[in-house]
């Protein structure tokens, strides 16, 4: 799913006109915010978080990650059970689950939703691999599904692609069971299934609205959405017709001495609407946490120190107000990526120049409280493949030697002091945040005579220049879709190239190779070794500069319950829940 993120990522919610207005209602409601508009709400086209966390409220896939269990677990959603799997890895059953109902809408019979069946998902996963369509999720089905690129590229340059022409890597045996037949082992399979771009739509409703239908959002899920409107707010309420689904009641035992499984067994969902507010900049959204009129944020850097004084525990004036704080690691990584279809970029010894002359202590300090890890490379902490003892020989962390051993490489590449090499451009997201980071990266590469200029972009104009490749260089963060490191050396892996996940364009031979070995080995002592080698190829082939792994530092109010930090949070807003008494209660105080 990935998952492509504002690099810094803040977590964060609110609106600037509700700065002093007090918000407490009877309803269960959930007010949040995020710093960037959402393209739209297609499931095949969610390729970065913010998209991915809209589409999941509304839509579903066969699995989903189990709440309240760690490591991550993956548990049944519309399937009713986990699927059974050929002796040879390359054939998987489902069961879908009866009595599940899609929206409804004016798109079917009478307005009312029909029942799921497994054919929904034949389709849906057709609409994916739609050469017209060009699926921004096509890269994590490309060449596993038997005669799904065979079909693709049979209507690549047809007028209209048929969607009734059998598949036989995707059938629906009968109405509730669905077969899929890989062309190789897929470890990854199950995760995918529980990623956004695999989840179910229905035929009646994307052919009653056409183009759109990216606006007009009807899946199964626990949210309903009449129509998305690319404004700065989505509202969200409750689905009437939502399957019997309850809170869990199991847990890991960090969970349960939290008190995590008070709402065992209640009917999902518990809020009964969402609002989502969408704002870019930081102030507006962290005083309207402290307003009260948002339920949780990440701390913006410039609060940092304030609110978390020890970079470890919250101040005291915040606890007294009943806020809490969630500090945990994140499967992610921060980076500057270049764009390898240029040839100025497919010269190794530039590349390393500029990361040595890229200051990642300086970065972290400045933008992430000196709380983050810089990155050797892609793979991060948490998952096989990660190196904890490796150090990358291309980082910089301020030493004046590492200045001029960019210099030297410099002028190797063919520019001693700059001279000779264009400017550079550098595209980042909108925002205060994300300009200052430009700028630091601009002045990080005067030091060694490189000029660059930094050029601000909404979140979907990035996505469409990386896409397009029409950037020199972006500065960006992937967080994972999955807990594997087979997620995050797919982003180098040539064939992905964008529209696919691997938005530089990278494109190694011996990489490429090892990649493919790798991907279809279960996990073992074996496959963790071809991870640590492709990681490291990551590190000295300089194909980004790599930023830092960063941990995620979020405040909560007291009335906010069942709210867990975690990695893969789409979906997560089912489970949470609102005590409105308390909300009250503690309003008085801010």
């Amino acid at each position: 799913m990935k998952k492509y993120l504002v690099l810094p990522l803040v977590l964060v919610m609110a609106i600037v006109a509700s700065c002093t207005k007090k918000q407490v209602t009877n309803e269960k409601v959930l007010n949040v915010s995020v710093p960037q508009k959402v393209k739209g709400m297609d499931p095949i086209f969610a390729s970065d978080r913010y998209s991915n966390n809209e589409v999941a409220k509304i839509y579903e896939g066969l699995l989903e990650y189990h709440y309240l269990k760690r490591p991550y677990t993956l548990v049944p959603n519309l399937a009713q059970d986990l699927p059974k799997v050929s002796d040879d890895g390359l054939t998987y059953t489902f069961t879908i689950r009866q009595g599940v109902f899609f929206h409804n809408d004016a798109a079917f019979t009478g307005g009312t939703g029909r029942e799921l069946v497994a054919e929904d998902f034949v389709y849906s996963l057709k609409r994916l691999a739609d050469p017209k369509l060009q699926g921004l999720g096509w890269w994590l089905i490309d060449g596993k599904i038997m005669g799904l690129n065979e079909w693709r590229e049979k209507y690549a340059n047809a007028d209209k692609v048929s969607y009734d022409e059998k598949i036989e890597g995707i059938q629906a045996l009968d109405k509730y069971t669905l077969q899929f037949k890989l062309t190789k082992p897929f470890p990854q399979f199950l995760y995918a299934l529980a990623m956004p771009f695999t989840f179910a739509v229905a035929k009646e409703v994307v052919e009653h609205y056409g183009p759109e239908f990216i606006n007009h959002p009807v899946g199964t899920g626990p949210f309903v959405l009449p129509k998305f409107e690319q404004t700065n707010r989505i509202v969200y309420t409750k689905n009437p017709t939502f399957r019997k689904k309850t809170f869990p009641c199991e847990a890991s035992e960090e969970f349960k001495a939290e008190g995590l499984t008070a709402d065992c067994g209640k009917q999902l969902p518990l809020l009964d609407k969402i609002v989502v507010e969408i704002l870019i900049e930081d102030q507006p959204r962290w005083l309207n946490f402290l307003k009260g009129n948002i339920d949780y944020v990440g701390v913006p850097k410039d609060n940092f120190s304030s609110a978390i004084p020890d970079s470890k525990n919250l101040s005291e004036d915040l606890k007294k107000n009943g806020v809490g704080l969630l500090i945990s690691p994140s499967l992610d990584v921060t980076y500057t990526a270049f764009n390898h279809d240029l040839d100025l970029f497919k010269n190794v010894k530039l590349r390393r120049a500029l990361s040595l002359a890229y200051d990642v202590s300086q970065s972290n300090k400045l933008f992430y409280n000196d709380t983050a890890l810089p990155a050797q490379s892609v793979v991060p902490p948490g998952i096989a493949g990660y190196m904890e003892s490796y150090k990358n020989p291309y980082r910089s962390y301020g030493e004046a030697e590492n200045i001029e051993k960019a210099k030297k490489l410099l002028a190797e590449a063919g520019y001693p002091d700059g001279k000779g090499l264009p400017e550079i451009t550098y595209d980042c997201p909108a925002g205060t945040v994300s300009r200052q980071v430009g700028e630091f990266f601009k002045k990080q590469m005067e030091q060694i005579g490189v000029n660059t200029k930094v050029v601000q972009n909404s979140w979907p104009e990035l996505q469409n220049k990386i896409n397009k490749r029409s950037v020199m260089m972006y500065g960006i963060a992937w967080g994972a879709d999955y807990p594997d490191a087979e997620n995050f050396l797919q982003l180098l892996y040539g064939p992905n190239k964008a529209p696919g996940a691997n938005g530089s364009g990278y494109n190694n031979p011996e990489f490429n190779s090892l990649f493919v070995k790798a991907a279809i080995m279960q996990d073992s002592p074996e496959r963790t070794a071809l991870y640590e080698k492709l990681n490291r190829i990551a590190a000295e082939e300089v194909p980004w500069i790599y930023g830092v792994h960063r941990q995620s530092f979020v405040l909560k109010h007291a009335w906010l319950k069942n709210y867990i930090a975690t990695d893969f949070d789409a979906g997560q807003e089912q489970f949470l829940n609102i005590d409105v008494e308390k909300k009250a209660e503690l309003s008085k105080k801010l």
